[in-house]
């Protein structure tokens, strides 16, 4: 384990030399590099395992703290607002990691195709998980780096390995919350379509009973069901969604905190203020203008998602 760890740590640092992100030609897979501790920042998580080579982040997902290293690995299968961290990182043994995006639509396709086994156990229905890395994975995700050198053979190889990933993941501790997902009908299908509609219409009134309707769940049950995926009721993943949001408008677009909070479905600036603030720890306008330093290189940068 500890070698092929090593080995992993060694490819993703010679790709990441020249930055702190380097989007690979290999479709869905990013690496990171930070060499340093950063600041807790808001972000969404998409379906996705990520992996770290060196260093570790802490991710907090409603009143859920998780953390993962060179040993554990995160698996998300819901897009999910989170506030994230690396907590381990220096100049001298930064902080080294890789994302690969995950197409649910792969994953029912190899269940259908495979007489897969049973995962190893049987998890509950959270989107969001650690499992421990395994060598048959870390190898698969080596191979992958690997094409890197070859990228003519990326287009025929790659989607190969990535599917080997995905037995992995499926057999693996973490499998039963993607055989949820991905299985027409379940629950967390119908939770996974809400989260859909959700991202799609955030800045409308919510009506829970509404959206139960339109996944064909009791109210009751709905509720239930989104917290147990999210560990956060529908509104407070409504809210973490237009404040991400409002965020975004204010710094890439420059909008001022009124016009956006109103953007995203806010009808008073004082709440959405307030609100802003407790998740974000600062007032909008000097939130923006820290980012705004950081983009500028007057201050460290923040960890990306």
């Amino acid at each position: 384990m500890e070698e092929a760890i090593e080995s992993l740590r060694r490819s993703v640092a010679r790709w990441t030399e020249q930055g702190e992100l380097f989007e690979t030609p290999v479709p869905g897979l990013s690496l990171f590099k930070r060499e340093a501790v950063t600041e807790p920042v808001s972000g969404m998580y998409e379906p996705s395992v990520c992996l770290v080579a060196q260093g570790a982040k802490r991710v907090q997902l409603g009143d859920e703290t998780l953390v993962y290293d060179a040993n554990h690995f995160l698996i998300t299968s819901v897009h999910l607002p989170t506030v994230v961290q690396i907590i381990e990182a220096s100049p001298e043994k930064p902080y080294l990691g890789l994302r690969l995006m995950l197409d649910l639509r792969e994953v029912s396709q190899l269940m259908l195709d495979s007489n897969l086994p049973q995962p190893r156990t049987q998890q509950s229905s959270r989107g969001m998980a650690v499992g421990e890395v395994t060598v048959p994975l870390i190898s698969a995700f080596q191979r992958l780096l690997d094409l890197l050198d070859e990228e003519k053979d990326v287009p025929i190889l790659a989607p190969m390995i990535q599917r080997e990933i995905i037995y992995r993941l499926l057999v693996g501790d973490q499998g039963a919350r993607l055989r949820q997902i991905a299985s027409a009908g379940s629950q967390s299908q119908q939770i996974a379509r809400a989260i859909d509609w959700l991202k799609g219409n955030f800045a409308n009134p919510l009506r829970i009973d509404e959206l139960a309707t339109k996944v064909n769940m009791s109210t009751s049950t709905f509720h239930h069901h989104f917290r147990t995926l999210t560990a956060m009721s529908p509104l407070q993943y409504q809210k973490m969604l237009r404040l991400n949001e409002a965020r975004r408008l204010m710094l890439t677009e420059r909008l001022d905190a009124t016009t956006a909070a109103f953007n995203v479905g806010y009808e008073s600036a004082s709440q959405f203020s307030r609100e802003y603030s407790r998740l974000f720890g600062t007032p909008p306008l000097r939130d923006i203008t820290h980012l705004r330093r950081m983009a500028t290189g007057d201050l460290p940068t923040s960890v990306s998602a």
